[in-house]
């Protein structure tokens, strides 16, 4: 038993790139432990459906912005495999999500439609967003941490840098951040700044013009630009 819809459920280029992966020890290992989960009872979130659903969703050359998450939220119905992003009926919104929305409003002066969260908007537009960890234990934060995931997504975000586009990478905090040694190619663009939680979103985050920056970045290679505003589709 592998995550579900791995490889074979994952669009023509990452699973071209990434169906080698599950003949690797250390992804033997994920599985084996994530079955163990399963097996113990362990609620573990998100539904497996949604588990690789970043990389599902939007395939590898479609990818125009990667913001990078650490772990999906542990609290029940929150999770849905895209980093950030919550469903639209869930309230509250995570705070984090709030202070990503508030800067959008500060730095576009654009209005975020009321009730939208899930971030599907995004995707479609071509915005990846990806944890560093996949799965969580309910209500134990970091519980799946260092069983295999980082090791898959790290050789996601290496083969985003061997991307024949450029890409811009959106690293808030310092987990993010260390995944820049990653991104090696010099035709990508990194923009780092704090993480949007309340306990650091006033020491950098808001007010970093990301989202302006991004699009600025996108015009001049010819890619568009992604309306931010256009939360779900």
């Amino acid at each position: 038993m592998s995550p579900k819809g791995f490889p074979e459920n994952l669009p023509p280029a990452w699973r071209e790139r990434l169906a080698p992966e599950a003949e690797k020890d250390y992804f033997k290992s994920l599985t084996r432990f994530l079955v163990g989960e399963h097996r113990s009872g362990a609620r573990v979130f998100p539904a497996k459906e949604n588990v690789l659903r970043a990389i599902q969703s939007l395939d590898l050359p479609d990818v125009k912005v990667v913001i990078l998450g650490q772990d999906p939220y542990h609290g029940e119905g929150q999770a849905i495999g895209l980093s950030f992003a919550v469903p639209n009926t869930l309230r509250p919104k995570p705070p984090s999500l709030q202070n990503i929305f508030k800067e959008i409003r500060e730095e576009l002066g654009v209005a975020i439609p009321e009730g939208q969260s899930d971030l599907s908007g995004w995707v479609a537009q071509g915005v990846l967003l990806l944890n560093a960890v996949l799965t969580v234990r309910a209500n134990e934060a970091f519980s799946h941490r260092e069983q295999g995931w980082e090791t898959f997504t790290d050789e996601i975000i290496r083969h985003l840098d061997a991307s024949e586009n450029p890409i811009v990478f959106l690293l808030w905090g310092s987990a993010a951040q260390k995944k820049k040694l990653l991104i090696r190619d010099p035709r990508h663009f990194i923009l780092e700044s704090a993480h949007p939680s309340p306990l650091s979103a006033h020491r950098g985050f808001l007010g970093n013009g990301h989202f302006a920056r991004t699009n600025e970045i996108l015009r001049k290679l010819g890619r568009g630009e992604i309306r931010w505003e256009r939360v779900s589709i």
